[in-house]
């Protein structure tokens, strides 16, 4: 039998530190997703991730969330590193520069380059921050 347990503020045991529920929702990852993104994009490991497809050198899109936001106004942060040889462990290079692209209640997409070129990189790290659907 599953159990609801409804709180306003959740305290430590000497009620000296308390936070709200509210912080503790909006301040909570939604999703997160690490990948590779080289040859055969694939995931190692993530949250609320559904699926993601390699659309073309350096984009990946759509990575699609398993429970959908509640608008298109989340945020997040995007990192990649790791070598451009084609494994992610001979050296790590953070030389690349990367962002979000398509933005949707089910999905988003991520870009990267290096040097003003496009550029399949990989390590990629992603996670996103906003309202649940």
């Amino acid at each position: 039998m599953a159990s609801i347990l409804r709180v306003n503020t959740l305290t430590d045991a000497s009620s000296n530190n308390s936070t709200p529920m509210a912080t503790v929702n909006q301040g909570t990852a939604k999703a997160w997703v690490n990948f590779t993104g080289q040859t055969n994009t694939a995931e190692r490991d993530s949250f609320n991730i559904s699926s993601l497809t390699d659309a073309a050198t350096a984009k990946t899109y759509p990575i699609a969330f398993t429970s959908n936001m509640g608008n298109i106004n989340y945020t997040g942060s995007y990192f990649q590193s790791g070598s451009v040889t084609g494994t992610d462990y001979d050296h790590f290079n953070n030389n690349y520069v990367g962002g979000f692209g398509s933005r949707a209640t089910n999905s988003f997409g991520v870009h990267s380059y290096s040097a003003s070129s496009a550029i399949d990189v990989a390590r990629n790290d992603t996670v996103i921050f906003g309202d649940s659907a």
